[in-house]
């Protein structure tokens, strides 16, 4: 598991999550086994745990061998659906998410999602989807990359770079990383080359996975499948999906918007654990970089609808 994937911020989202040993969770995102096999740990021969991936990689190179593991292979918006079937109608005790890339994605040339190798520009999370990076850069209108490289990758510029690609384009097509590096290199910051394109690919990224929409799916189901009482904690890597998540648990919504009895109060369905997010320690930053942007957020059921 270490070697596909180095779970971020295991032991304080376990511990945060875990309230009853016997109880059933869900690990929405499977990736290498870490968290399901820190929250198998600590469950007890009664305890038992649902885990989610689309990625075939992460199903077949599933290391845990334990009866007490259903491993689904589906996207997690459909967690309700899922949690249902599972015979689990009363609901589950708790919901961990970790939004992160795996280790094992970023480092596997093929699957395209980092600008560290020359490879085909693929970026989907399952093989079997239609539409890759490189179909969405060569059939998007400049409007519409515009849009994405602004509201998912933060990108300044971003009507700058989509004209670049779009012109690019226009001579042959983009379809490798090296493609895409040449389409955009006369915009690239020579002090913050790295980050620029990080921006890019994680607009890229979203973009072909659906994440967004997916996030909003997942937290609306887990709402739903949640016992009164049980906790929520996600893990998110940028501001984007932590806004959400944050939002969601203040007001049962990924749009912040308040709900308001007749009497006037602000009805949840949430009560947040840790006030402030969770970050993670000097020490396992050290050890695991692509942990330093992570923000744990842990929520409590209350039993109160929207």
């Amino acid at each position: 598991m270490s070697e596909y994937h180095i779970p971020v911020l295991l032991h304080e989202s376990v511990d945060a999550l875990v309230v009853d040993k016997a109880g059933v969770y869900v690990d929405a995102t499977f990736g290498g086994g870490g968290h399901s096999a820190g929250i198998l740990s600590v469950l007890n021969g009664n305890g038992r745990l649902i885990a989610f991936d689309r990625d075939e990689d992460a199903i077949r190179n599933n290391t845990i061998d334990d009866p007490r593991l259903t491993l689904v292979r589906n996207n997690f918006r459909f967690i309700r659906n899922f949690v249902l079937y599972e015979g689990y109608r009363e609901g589950v005790d708790g919901i961990l998410a970790d939004l992160g890339v795996s280790s094992h994605q970023f480092d596997t040339a093929e699957r395209g999602f980092s600008f560290r190798f020359d490879s085909p520009l693929d970026m989907r999370m399952n093989a079997e989807t239609e539409v890759s990076a490189a179909d969405i850069l060569n059939t998007r209108s400049r409007e519409d990359l515009e849009k994405i490289l602004r509201l998912y990758g933060e990108v300044d510029g971003s009507r700058r770079i989509a004209q670049m690609i779009c012109g690019y384009r226009e001579k042959k097509d983009i379809r490798t990383t090296g493609d895409l590096y040449e389409a955009i290199a006369p915009a690239l910051p020579r002090q913050a080359e790295h980050k620029f394109l990080a921006k890019v690919y994680q607009a890229l990224r979203i973009e072909v996975n659906q994440e967004m929409k997916s996030l909003e799916k997942f937290l609306d189901g887990a709402a739903s499948v949640l016992k009164p009482g049980g906790r929520l904690a996600v893990i998110t890597y940028h501001s984007l999906e932590d806004r959400m998540v944050k939002n969601f648990i203040r007001t049962g919504n990924v749009e912040g918007r308040l709900e308001k009895d007749l009497y006037g109060h602000v009805r949840t369905p949430f009560r947040s654990v840790n006030r402030k997010p969770v970050l993670p320690s000097e020490e396992e930053i050290a050890s695991n970089t692509r942990a330093r942007s992570a923000k744990l957020r842990v929520a409590e059921k209350t039993g109160e609808e929207i």
